[in-house]
C-alpha cells in the first residue's frame, strides 16, 4: 500500500509546476522517437511471426470438414485484435521501453542529475517522467496498429503458403462478421497499457537508490510490475468493455 500511495503521489507531482510547452513539446518529440520508432523493427518481427503461428496452430485445431475453411482466418484476425497485438506488444514493450525508461532515470537519480534539476527549481518529474507519458501514449496506439496488421499478413503469408487455405478464403475469412468495435477496443486498451508501462517504470527509476547494482534492479523491478500491471488491466478492461 506504501508503494501504491508513493506511486500516485508521484503522478500527482508531475502536473505543478511545470515547465514551459516549446520544453515539454521538444521532449515529447524525441521521447516519441526513442519508444515508438526504435521499437518497430522488434514489433514487427514479433508481431508476424505471432500471426503466423495463430494461423497455423488454429489450423491445427479446426481439423473438421464440417467447418470452413475461412473460419481459420476469422479466429486470427479477433485472437489479434482483439488479444494478441495489444497484450503481447505491450510485454515486448515492457521488456524493450519500459526497462530504458528505468534503467536511464535511475542512473540519473544515482549519479545526481535530478538532484541538481531540484536545486536550479525544476520539477525534475514533470520534466523528465510526463514527455515519456505523453510520447508512450501517442505511439504505443501507432505501434498497436503497426502489429495488428503485420499480424495479418504474416497469417495470410503462413496460410497461403502451406496450403491452409487459398488467399481468397483468408480475406473473406478476416472481412465476414467484423466487428468495429474490437480495434476501438485494441486502441483503448493500448492507451492505458501505454501509460502503466511508461509511468510504473518511471517510478521505479525515478526512486532508486544505491550504485549501479541498484539501477539493474530497479529495472528488472520496473519490467516485472509493468507486465503484472499491463495483465491485470487486460482483465479489468475485457470486463468493463466486452460484457
Amino acid at each position: 500500500m506504501k508503494s501504491i500511495g508513493a506511486y500516485f503521489i508521484f503522478l500527482g507531482s508531475m502536473f505543478v509546476r511545470r515547465e514551459s510547452f516549446s520544453s515539454y513539446f521538444k521532449l515529447t518529440i524525441n521521447e516519441c522517437i526513442s519508444i515508438g520508432w526504435n521499437s518497430i523493427l522488434i514489433v514487427a518481427i514479433t508481431s508476424t511471426f505471432m500471426g503466423a503461428v495463430t494461423t497455423v496452430q488454429t489450423a491445427y485445431n479446426l481439423v473438421s470438414p464440417l467447418i470452413q475453411n475461412y473460419v481459420v482466418a476469422q479466429v486470427t484476425r479477433e485472437m489479434v485484435v482483439l488479444e494478441l497485438a495489444p497484450t503481447i506488444t505491450a510485454i515486448v514493450i515492457a521488456g524493450k521501453v519500459g526497462s530504458s525508461i528505468a534503467s536511464g532515470l535511475g542512473t540519473m537519480r544515482i549519479t545526481e542529475q535530478i538532484d541538481a534539476l531540484e536545486v536550479m527549481g525544476v520539477n525534475a518529474s514533470s520534466y523528465l517522467v510526463l514527455p515519456k507519458i505523453i510520447a508512450a501514449m501517442i505511439m504505443y496506439p501507432l505501434l498497436v496498429v503497426i502489429a495488428g496488421f503485420l499480424a495479418l499478413y504474416g497469417g495470410y503469408i503462413a496460410g497461403t503458403m502451406t496450403g491452409i487455405l487459398t488467399e481468397t478464403e483468408y480475406v473473406y475469412g478476416i472481412r465476414i462478421d467484423f466487428n468495429p468495435f474490437t480495434v476501438s477496443f485494441a486502441l483503448i486498451k493500448s492507451i492505458v497499457f501505454a501509460f502503466l508501462i511508461a509511468s510504473i517504470s518511471a517510478f521505479q527509476g525515478f526512486f532508486t537508490t544505491g550504485g549501479a547494482l541498484e539501477v539493474g534492479k530497479s529495472s528488472t523491478s520496473a519490467v516485472t510490475k509493468s507486465c503484472i500491471a499491463v495483465l491485470l488491466a487486460d482483465y479489468i478492461l475485457a470486463e468493463l468493455l466486452l460484457n
